[in-house]
């Protein structure tokens, strides 16, 4: 360079170009001009190497300087305006909603809600709640021993006959499948309460069942049930009797009740079937309730001391009663819904009335 470069003054030549930047593309050409590889500052560096020692060491020093100095003031002012570009779009993409008119704007989109199963599950619980019971879960892939032998159905024995029954191969040492009813749950919970010293249990049991049922007006091949369970000294039939009668009003309605008959299972003893008025003839007699007037809504009986045995309590202490019923078949009787299927179809019309 023939003559010499006033560094301080190019200094404050980038001040001045970078306060007058008003856009990103703005400072991006002033960062160019002023420290880019074609910059005057650039120029002056490719220059040192024709000057003294002592001269390129001290106007390399400044250059350097200079080159820092200007670099952030360019950085600041590049902040400043991608501040203020985003708060300027914000401004441009807000929406006044005082411009719209009194019913111009757009109804909602409809929101969706629980399914009936899910509200009727819910509704169980609070009753049984309110009775004292606690609520308990359990997993849906069981092994066949909570499934079956700690409730006294071992292999072979005909009773598995009863539960068309989802094996899975999971490679498994044991037997794994799909749990066919929640009375595993009780195991579970037996099992705890001995390990934990937590007797007695009063508790009930929702869940998912799998069965390989033909779908028809009262059955699905994928259902949902609740089991109650109650072990405490002092429990008799009567008290199992009572608990169903008290349920049955509380959620169904004081003009519904509740009748036994004499069944088989073969983890209670004695076991009965329970049955419920139906609520769509109310007890007159319709497809639904094969015109009887009733509609069985699950099994119950008082707990088998073998099952005790397998979960470790002693039966001369302890004494206890189960029941289970199905939380869909409790949706089509509250609801009065003639054919159950009707809960797995997602038509949208008939979701919308619960």
């Amino acid at each position: 360079m023939t003559e010499p470069v006033d560094v301080g003054a190019l200094v404050e030549q980038a001040r001045t170009a970078a306060a007058a930047a008003r856009s990103t593309e703005d400072i991006r050409a002033v960062a160019a001009t002023y420290t880019g590889k074609k910059s005057v500052l650039a120029e002056v560096g490719r220059s040192l190497g024709g000057l003294e020692p002592d001269a390129r060491k001290e106007l390399g020093r400044t250059l350097h300087e200079a080159r820092g100095t200007i670099e952030e003031v360019i950085e600041a002012r590049r902040a400043a305006i991608a501040a203020e570009e985003l708060a300027r779009e914000m401004s441009e993409a807000r929406i006044d909603l005082t411009e719209f008119i009194p019913g111009s704007i757009p109804a909602p989109a409809l929101r969706g809600h629980q399914h009936l199963v899910s509200q009727t599950q819910a509704a169980l619980e609070d009753v049984f709640v309110g009775m004292g019971f606690e609520v308990a879960e359990g997993p849906e892939i069981e092994t066949d021993w909570f499934n079956f032998g700690a409730l006294n159905i071992p292999p072979s024995h005909p009773a598995r006959g009863m539960w068309d029954t989802f094996y899975l191969n999971l490679g498994a040492p044991e037997t794994v499948l799909l749990r066919t009813h929640t009375s595993p749950v009780q195991v579970h919970l037996m099992e705890a309460a001995v390990v934990g010293g937590d007797l007695p249990i009063h508790a009930v049991m929702p869940g998912r069942c799998y069965r390989r049922d033909t779908p028809d007006a009262r059955h699905l091949a994928v259902f949902h049930q609740i089991e109650g369970l109650v072990v405490d000294k002092g429990i008799t039939f009567a008290d199992l009797a009572g608990t169903i009668e008290v349920f049955t009003t509380a959620y169904f309605g004081p003009d519904i009740h509740a009748r036994l008959r004499p069944a088989y299972f073969p983890f209670t003893e004695p076991s009965a079937e329970f049955e419920v008025t139906c609520t769509i003839c109310r007890g007159a007699g319709c497809r639904t309730c094969s015109q009887t007037g009733w509609i069985e809504l699950g099994g119950c009986g008082m707990v088998d001391p073998a099952v005790f045995a397998a979960v470790g309590i002693d039966a001369d202490e302890w004494t206890g009663f189960a029941f289970g019923f199905g939380i869909d078949r409790c949706a089509q009787m509250r609801h009065q819904i003639p054919d159950m299927r009707a809960l797995t179809e997602n038509d949208i019309r008939f979701l919308r009335q619960f």
